[in-house]
């Protein structure tokens, strides 16, 4: 996909999606910088796979809730390398709770991680892309869809694809795209937690919803990444690339509760 001689930095991606658009990013090429915040460990193995797959690597520590720890961190790369071509915010996080119970520390929190990490970071990298580049978010349903204790990180995901459209207006003249990734069910730590929160139901009431009956992988949101940081998706900016299975689409009423209503008449 053209990432030869790239240099990418993926924010939280010592593990799960971001790790998996390290290695492919690594794996196509590019020079990547690992974001950890405490995982240093895991960080370093996932530098040496990209090493045994033929790229090269570094891991680099910042706590994103902190603009300062973003200044150093950009700030290395561009003592590093003196430009950025990949720039993939990844880390998020957040609390899940009912609305009256959040506090204005977890509306702090999320909004450093999520919203304004993702544009303090933007800004710093349109900044080191002087000959053009990718700009990338990971995104969730979210965004679009209101479902129990997710208003929190679902209003910053919202956010989130809000920015994208400015940054791509403000950054496009200089060659820059900005885009999303919006993932459905993706087996990831975060879904399993997701789904063990008191109050949420069964992961798989929501599965056999999905059109496509599964939930995603990893691979499957690194490789829709992937090809928005390609040179194949050169002419494609300010979008948000949904990859759920068809999640986002369906609503009720549900074919088959009705022909459980049928069978339950009969």
């Amino acid at each position: 996909m053209g990432f030869e001689g790239k240099v990418a930095l993926v924010t939280g991606s010592s593990r799960g999606i971001g790790k998996a658009i390290a290695l492919g990013l690594g794996r196509g090429g590019a020079e990547v910088v690992v974001h950890y915040k405490q995982r240093q460990p895991e960080a370093e193995s996932v530098v040496d796979e990209i090493e045994r797959s033929g790229g090269r690597g570094i891991a680099l520590q910042a706590d994103l809730e902190d603009p300062e720890q973003i200044d150093s961190l950009f700030g290395e790369v561009r003592e590093r390398y003196g430009r950025l071509d990949v720039f993939v915010s990844n880390a998020g996080a957040s609390a899940f709770k009912s609305l009256g119970e959040y506090r204005p520390h977890h509306l702090q929190r999320t909004f450093a991680l999520n919203v304004q990490a993702f544009v303090l970071g933007g800004q710093h990298a349109a900044d080191l892309m002087r000959s053009g580049g990718r700009i990338l978010v990971i995104s969730s349903y979210g965004s679009q869809r209101a479902f129990a204790t997710y208003a929190n990180l679902g209003s910053a995901k919202a956010a989130l694809e809000a920015w994208v459209r400015f940054m791509a207006t403000e950054y496009g003249p200089r060659g820059i795209t900005v885009n999303a990734v919006s993932g459905g069910l993706i087996e990831t730590d975060s879904l399993h937690y997701f789904y063990s929160q008191p109050g949420i139901p069964p992961m798989e009431t929501v599965v056999r919803r999905i059109p496509l009956r599964k939930v995603g992988t990893m691979d499957d949101m690194a490789s829709a990444a992937l090809f928005l940081l390609s040179d194949l998706a050169g002419y494609i900016t300010g979008t948000t690339l949904v990859v759920d299975g068809g999640l986002s689409i369906v609503s009720p009423p549900f074919a088959e509760e009705g022909v459980v209503q049928s069978r339950e008449r009969g």
